[in-house]
């Protein structure tokens, strides 16, 4: 992060308008090097400074790259319309940001929902021309046979898809689960999938992005995370 007074950089970082950070700084609210700070005139190097807001270390962030362990029941949209939005499980700081999810589960879909504020980030991560890979675990309504195996990996034709859609894939996990891995990122396209088979999905949690597995980072539903440089590196393609 370049120079920037410590006002503009409290802005930033979520903590309000200037003129709300600059009476956080003339409260004696924030801390720069251990040392209360009532002035914001000075520009500060902020990667290189320890910074305290309320005695809290506070670590500045250019950008943020959040993951939920996302419940059912909750919206990925900042203008929800029937149930919460997911944003209402994020602290102000981060919302206040203009942090929006990455992508859509949806209301019922459970599991992996990335959020951030970084445009490019947002776009490499949802364009279907990268191939970000996503893993699903899915619970059907009838028992899962070879059959529907071998027809969620050939490809099942959906009434608005110009050509079939097929999981690079797929295996049985126990008698109602299976676990599909994707890359185009279509609209509802795992319960399109398998109703295409005849079968019904009755739950859906999304398990891994690219190589980052749900498992690894131990969130509870409802839970979230800021996600380090080697987990960014781990979402990406495998090649």
């Amino acid at each position: 992060m370049k120079k920037i007074t410590l006002n503009k950089l409290l802005q930033k970082q979520g903590f309000g308008t200037r003129r709300e950070c600059e009476e956080m700084i003339a409260d004696g609210r924030v801390r720069v090097s251990g040392e209360v700070v009532t002035t914001f005139v000075e520009a500060l190097e902020p990667e290189l400074l320890p910074i305290e807001i309320d005695d809290e270390p506070w670590i500045c962030r250019e950008y943020v790259y959040v993951l939920l362990n996302k419940p059912a029941n909750y919206e990925c949209s900042r203008k929800p319309s029937h149930h919460p939005g997911v944003l209402s499980l994020l602290p102000p700081q981060i919302t206040a940001r203009n942090t929006q999810p990455v992508g859509r589960l949806d209301h019922d879909t459970t599991g992996m929902l990335l959020l951030s504020d970084d445009g490019t980030f947002i776009h490499r991560q949802a364009s279907p021309k990268h191939h970000v890979t996503k893993t699903y675990e899915a619970t059907t309504h009838d028992p899962v046979t070879p059959e529907l195996i071998a027809m969620l990996l050939s490809g099942v034709k959906l009434a608005d898809e110009p050509a079939p859609l097929k999981a690079l894939t797929c295996r049985q996990l126990d008698s109602h689960r299976v676990e599909l891995v994707l890359d185009q990122g279509k609209y509802h396209q795992v319960k399109r999938m398998l109703a295409a088979t005849g079968n019904h999905c009755d739950a859906l949690v999304r398990t891994a992005i690219g190589r980052l597995r749900l498992e690894q980072l131990e969130l509870q539903q409802g839970k979230w995370c800021y996600l380090d440089e080697a987990q960014l590196v781990l979402l990406g393609p495998s090649t």
